[in-house]
């Protein structure tokens, strides 16, 4: 799956599983409240989560790169 800015954080969870964990593990910070993260990560792309999170959107790309490949190890070990 190939990662822009107009891509929906939904379909990276949808495709990679929930990669909020390795996120706030490489430095993001955690969005708090169930109902209110589900809400926004069906709705919002990875340029407005960068937004969101206050980092720009090339650094959130690396960030979501790095998270993706760590869930990937995790799940290839298991």
């Amino acid at each position: 799956m190939q990662i822009t800015g107009d891509t929906k954080i939904a379909d990276i969870f949808d495709e990679y599983g929930d990669i909020s964990g390795e996120m706030v593990g490489f430095g993001m910070k955690e969005v708090n409240g169930n109902k209110l993260r589900s809400f926004l990560e069906r709705r919002i792309s990875v340029k407005w989560a960068a937004r969101v999170h206050r980092v720009p959107l090339n650094e959130f790309l690396v960030l979501l790169r790095k998270a993706i490949a760590a869930k990937e190890a995790e799940s290839s070990t298991e």
